[in-house]
């Protein structure tokens, strides 16, 4: 059955037209008055719903039951992104959707090399958003991560928060692993070529933990998805 994220609160016995992205999504499909599908808001849980109309501009569709269903992970896991270049932070939002991410920040450090502010930063935002959105819909999680706007590194850092682990080439630091048993936690990783030294101290100043992967240096959009595995590992609800 189709699973379709609907942004309108949703309850049991609503009858609604679908948003514009949903509807969309349903007459791609080609269903049918009749036609059965799964929906969620993002609030908790699913909806069983059914077509009740199916028009050029318009899709209306009956809600009929609520299941408290959730696929979360029990460690809620906050990727802080250096973003890397061309398309791969589309796959990366994409996987970590699909891994259980809690949310997404995507940050330009010294080192990026995509660059985004203004309004090509809010388009990508969107479009990153939307990317989460459809991975949700095919992994069956009922909670879509929120991608926040893009910001500097720096100005993120400088900004009150509970100091979080970061993905670090130095010696002497500890396995992510260490910290799989934490409740929430925030992990920080850096573009090709990893957070620059000064970048690094800064957040260190701040308390942050720096973790390693292993001996095997991963790519900016390996490494972030390997370390939300490990984190994650067993505690899915």
């Amino acid at each position: 059955m189709a699973r379709i994220h609907c942004s309108e609160p949703l309850r049991p016995g609503l009858e609604l037209a679908l948003p514009a992205g949903a509807a969309r999504h349903v007459q791609v499909l080609r269903l049918q008055p009749g036609d059965g599908l799964t929906l969620f808001d993002g609030r908790g849980g699913e909806y069983l719903a059914r077509v009740t109309h199916m028009g050029r501009s318009e899709v209306r569709v009956a809600v009929e039951q609520h299941d408290p269903v959730e696929r979360e992970t029990s460690i809620a896991v906050h990727l802080a992104l250096a973003m890397p270049a061309n398309e791969r932070m589309d796959w990366l939002v994409e996987k970590a959707a699909e891994l259980g991410a809690m949310s997404i920040q995507p940050l330009v450090a010294e080192r990026s090399v995509l660059r985004l502010a203004g309004e090509r930063a809010q388009k990508k935002q969107a479009h990153w958003q939307a990317i989460a959105v459809a991975a949700c819909e095919q992994c069956g999680r009922n909670r879509v991560p929120e991608v926040h706007a893009v910001q500097p590194l720096a100005a993120w850092l400088a900004q009150p928060r509970t100091p979080g682990l970061v993905l670090s080439l130095r010696e002497g630091t500890r396995p992510v692993a260490a910290h799989a048993g934490l409740p929430e936690v925030t992990l920080l990783s850096g573009p090709e070529g990893g957070l620059a030294p000064a970048e690094e101290d800064a957040a260190l100043a701040r308390g942050w933990q720096p973790v390693h992967l292993g001996p095997r240096v991963l790519r900016a959009e390996t490494a972030p998805l390997a370390a939300l595995s490990v984190l994650t590992l067993g505690t899915a609800a």
